[in-house]
């Protein structure tokens, strides 16, 4: 089995174990986020726009004290930018079905909440497949410090997810039951 056969098995298994963990998520998933984020008051922060059954972070990035931002997708196989996003903000229709700020205002984040398939207790993530993050945190981190937070259903856990050198590590993961610091 390749690697690419090992990453689409562990991405359907994934999907499926979160379908359920989304449609079993109580009222408060993100309360540990919520509670991880108090120690990164002021700095700007990314967040994401939830699309099919990801973990949904929007409460806690309306209460961040600081710039808010959210991805937005210049073209396959570029790293992503940042635009300012409100909870007010005018949306538009982004690629793959996430919205993005109709009016565009780039940062750079310190602290990237990233959305994700399945990740391991080690830090390992595992995305949908377009690199797209794993080229972000390498350029933010390039330049400055950045904190990567993965968010996610505890259900989405799977350490023997498939790995390559390019793929870039968690600092923390934040679920619904949880901080996990990876070892």
């Amino acid at each position: 089995m390749t690697l690419e056969d090992r990453k689409l098995a562990a991405r359907r298994a994934a999907f499926a174990r979160r379908k359920l963990a989304h449609a079993s998520r109580g009222s408060m998933p993100w309360r540990f986020l919520d509670e991880v984020l108090q120690d990164h008051r002021g700095k700007t922060l990314a967040g994401y726009m939830p699309i099919r059954t990801e973990i949904d972070p929007l409460a806690v990035m309306a209460r961040h004290h600081g710039p808010v931002a959210v991805p937005v997708i210049r073209a396959q196989g570029e790293a992503l930018v940042f635009s300012r996003w409100h909870p007010d903000a005018a949306l538009v229709a982004g690629p793959f079905g996430a919205s993005v700020p109709a009016e565009e205002h780039l940062v750079r984040p310190q602290v990237v909440i990233v959305p994700l398939v399945a990740f391991s207790k080690s830090g390992g993530r595992l995305g949908y497949g377009g690199g797209f993050y794993d080229r972000t945190l390498e350029g933010l981190r390039s330049k400055a410090e950045t904190l990567a937070v993965g968010f996610a259903y505890a259900a989405q856990e799977d350490n023997d997810i498939p790995l390559e050198p390019t793929d870039q590590p968690l600092d923390l993961i934040v679920t619904e039951t949880g901080v996990i610091t990876p070892s």
